[in-house]
Parts: C-alpha cells; sequence; structure tokens
C-alpha cells in the first residue's frame, strides 16, 4: 500500500496516515477484514517512528475503522458502520469547516456538490459491492 504524505505540511503524519486509510478502505483498496502492515513494516516502508504508526492505528480502532488483535494485528473493521447522533454532530462539525473553507476559497455551490458527489460515488462502489 502506497500512502502519501507529506513530510513539510502543517498537519501531523499520523494523522495523514489516518486519512489515507480512511479514504483507502471507503475506496475499496483496503478490504473489510483485511490485514494493515504491522506498525513496525508499515513505519519502515514511510520512514517514520513506529509511535507514529502506532497512535494512528489507535485512532482508527477507536473511531471503529480498524479492529486489533493481538494475532492478527490491525484489520479493517465491518464497515459501514451504524450511524449514531454523536458521530453524525462530529462530520455535520467537519462539513461546516470544510465548506466555509471552500466558500472563502472561491469554491461555487454546484462545483463543490459536483466534487463531493464524485468522490462519495466513488465510495459507493464499496457499499454495493
Amino acid at each position: 500500500m502506497k500512502l502519501k504524505l507529506d513530510f513539510s505540511s502543517s498537519k501531523s503524519i499520523y494523522l495523514q496516515i489516518e486519512d489515507n486509510l480512511i479514504k483507502a478502505i471507503a475506496k475499496g483498496d483496503l478490504k473489510i477484514g483485511e490485514s494493515l502492515p504491522s506498525v513496525r513494516s508499515m513505519a519502515e516502508d514511510i520512514g517514520v517512528n513506529l509511535h507514529t504508526v502506532n497512535k494512528a492505528y489507535n485512532e482508527l480502532k477507536d473511531k471503529g475503522y480498524l479492529n486489533i488483535d493481538r494475532r492478527k494485528g490491525a484489520v479493517v473493521a465491518d464497515l459501514p458502520m451504524e450511524k449514531n447522533e454523536i458521530k453524525e454532530k462530529e462530520l455535520f462539525d467537519e462539513l461546516e469547516i470544510l465548506i466555509s473553507n471552500s466558500f472563502l476559497s472561491g469554491i461555487q455551490k454546484d462545483e463543490f456538490l459536483k466534487l463531493a458527489e464524485k468522490i462519495y460515488n466513488e465510495c459507493e462502489v464499496v457499499k454495493n459491492d
């Protein structure tokens, strides 16, 4: 698996790892029940400290995207999750910031909605498999 990381970004590397893995799961590059590389292996492959990868894996476990098993390591959870009000509120808050940034950056509503639909449709392919 190839992760796209920007070591010059102000965004933490563990958050970039999380984002990459969430997108890979949603788009079907990582399948439900698939094992991820070990923490040590991924850290070596991308050239980061193993604690960075461990933090990303644990955050994804806490969010419900991964299961961590002593024998199998990190495994993609059974997704999609059940919808819940807490998660919906978190997503609303994140989306509100994203839309506000897009608006202030001059992106028109129809452009934003087309982009959102394109990305969502890429994820729906996985849901319908």
